[in-house]
């Protein structure tokens, strides 16, 4: 009973106590207390609510705090306590169906749900040499995907794209429809308007009943919004290592990055690349690389990435695109013809779709894909009337299956596309092999980096 009472002492450990010595923004620092970093402390003013804080670093000998709440109420000299020195979260099967906050704490109004597994949320990403291949595919039932960026059940995929263009509800569509076990939602600094429009509109009855959703508001601290990212991650682990599929879906990466920054600057980071300080560049790849594939289950992660001014080079989407097996970019010039979903096929890449269709697959993706950027290329000097039909076999027969290609990534948000009529719709495009042959020496075959 020893050894358990010793390993009972470090993570609820008693009579650590200190007292607040300065309050600057988002940080308070705390005298006279050697808290570890990441433990959760307790301060309690003279009047007015406790105020709970997490340690996030250490500055001339005195203890930087940020807050779950807000300080208000709080001053110099109030007496802060060490309530646990590590976070834990609940897992398992009693949490589908609900809605947790930032800390896995049940905020739909049901009881607190009885579960037997706990969770580190902040834990090291699975070795390299423990993940095996990617070799089946999850049909997600959208077309322009299954056709043209062929997800694996253990794949990382990012959605890049502006504010406005589709991204939740391409999610929720996903989420409702996909053959995964069960899902994870994380919806990182949303709007408080939208989260239950996502829930009621986006995901449904269906995909709520199969889902274990954590929310935190972009109104809620820095603290929670980077918190509800790493505690829907834990949650998705432990369903992967009971031997799950799961899906996991995150709104946004940029969200979390965002509140990363805000942490690091309160610790007194210095700003790095466009005001981001190191350490966002260190937590993307710690959080990305969790997801995967074991030899228990399997994570299928998708992510969002809300690019500024529509700009896919800017620094958080440039770091996403490196770490993820593939991207997914929506189209605000598509979102504004009501193409839906606004996928530009040309720009998107699947790492691991070579190694998951069958090579008439693979050719026909192939061939479509020169047909939409031979359009794109072209479109300019349509809409001018100044091409001239038989200049470009490529281009002609673009034109001529327009309307068929538009059948085949076009999809209602309601509609559900089985991926085995999608890949039979896709085949019977397939270019003729004398103009493949032709369109090949002219154009490079589409490849992943």
């Amino acid at each position: 009973m020893t050894a358990y009472a010793e390993q009972l002492a470090r993570i609820l450990p008693t009579g650590l106590t200190g007292t607040v010595s300065n309050i600057i923004g988002l940080t308070a620092t705390i005298a006279d207390f050697p808290a570890p970093l990441g433990g959760v402390c307790r301060i309690t003013p003279a009047h007015g609510r406790p105020v709970e804080a997490e340690v996030v670093g250490f500055r001339f000998g005195e203890t930087l705090t940020v807050p779950y709440g807000n300080f208000n109420g709080v001053r110099r000299g109030d007496r802060v306590e060490l309530v646990r020195s590590c976070i834990a979260v609940a897992a398992g099967d009693a949490l589908r169906g609900r809605v947790l906050d930032g800390l896995g704490r049940a905020i739909d109004g049901g009881p607190p749900p009885l579960t037997s597994t706990r969770r580190m949320p902040d834990v090291p990403p699975v070795r390299a040499l423990d993940r095996p291949p990617i070799s089946e595919i999850l049909g997600t039932g959208v077309r322009a995907i299954d056709a043209f960026l062929t997800c694996g059940r253990g794949q990382r995929l990012g959605i890049f794209a502006g504010s406005g263009v589709g991204k939740s509800t391409l999610l929720g569509q996903i989420a409702r429809v996909s053959d995964a076990d069960v899902n994870v939602v994380v919806l990182v600094g949303e709007r408080g308007r939208e989260v239950r429009e996502f829930l009621e509109r986006d995901l449904g009855p269906e995909g709520i009943a199969k889902s274990v959703i954590v929310v935190a508001t972009g109104d809620e601290p820095a603290l929670l919004r980077y918190r509800a990212a790493m505690t829907g991650t834990a949650i998705a682990e432990a369903f992967r290592d009971e031997g799950r599929d799961v899906l996991l879906v995150m709104d946004s990466v940029t969200r979390f990055a965002l509140a990363q920054r805000e942490i690091g600057l309160a610790a007194g980071e210095p700003p790095a690349t466009r005001g981001y300080p190191p350490s966002v560049f260190a937590a993307l790849p710690r959080l990305l690389e969790r997801s995967g594939r074991t030899t228990r289950g399997s994570i299928t992660a998708l992510y969002t990435v809300l690019v500024e001014a529509d700009d896919q080079n800017e620094p958080i989407a440039d770091a996403v695109r490196g770490i993820l097996d593939g991207h997914i970019v929506l189209s605000r010039r598509l979102a504004e013809r009501a193409h839906w979903p606004a996928i530009d096929v040309p720009a998107s890449l699947s790492r691991t779709m070579n190694g998951l269709v069958a090579s008439e697959h693979r050719k026909a993706a192939d061939d479509v894909r020169r047909l939409l950027a031979a359009h794109r290329d072209a479109e300019d000097l349509i809409s001018l009337g100044a091409y001239q039909p038989g200049s470009d076999p490529l281009i002609d027969r673009a034109l001529r299956l327009k309307e068929s290609i538009a059948a085949l990534v076009c999809q209602r948000p309601d509609e559900y596309a089985p991926p085995a009529e999608t890949v039979a719709q896709l085949l019977r495009l397939e270019t003729p092999p004398a103009l493949r042959a032709a369109s090949t020496s002219a154009s490079p075959r589409t490849g992943a980096a």
